[in-house]
């Protein structure tokens, strides 16, 4: 298959290999850009785990530093984005040595959306996070 087929029609190439692979036809397969593209699935599972951790750990801090504001929406959004997050590593167990790292990411940027949501100074939010990954992920805690 030529590489130019991967660049003009992504879908048509990716169902050419796809049926290349299944017929058992290596040598007609695009290799390189077959492996750039598996190696890319894994990186947007590692980008998930960040996206969601980000998403919680803003609604636990906006539930912890603004009070006021918590609200139904709040609650579901931690609930929610506990359980995806406990479902993609079930399906991904193989990111687990990457939380401390995606823990990291997600803390920076959650910090700075919680404190243009809540129009408060980012530096009242905990840099590096306050609270474990174990912590964040207990569905019977909620900071106070």
């Amino acid at each position: 298959m030529p590489k130019s087929n991967y660049d003009a029609d992504f879908y048509a190439w990716s169902n050419e290999q796809a049926a290349l692979l299944r017929a058992r036809r290596f040598s007609a397969a695009d290799v390189e850009n077959i492996a750039e593209e598996i190696a890319s699935v894994g990186r947007t599972e590692k980008r998930e785990l960040v996206s969601r951790l980000t998403v919680l750990l803003k609604h636990l801090l906006r539930w912890k530093f603004q009070p006021q504001g918590r609200c139904s929406s709040w609650r579901t959004s931690i609930r929610v984005q506990r359980n995806l997050i406990l479902d993609h590593l079930q399906d991904n167990p193989s990111l687990k040595p990457q939380i401390p790292d995606a823990m990291e990411k997600a803390n920076r940027d959650a910090v700075l959306e919680a404190a243009e949501e809540a129009n408060l100074p980012e530096s009242i939010f905990a840099t590096p996070c306050s609270w474990s990954f174990d912590e964040v992920i207990d569905a019977g805690i909620w900071p106070d």
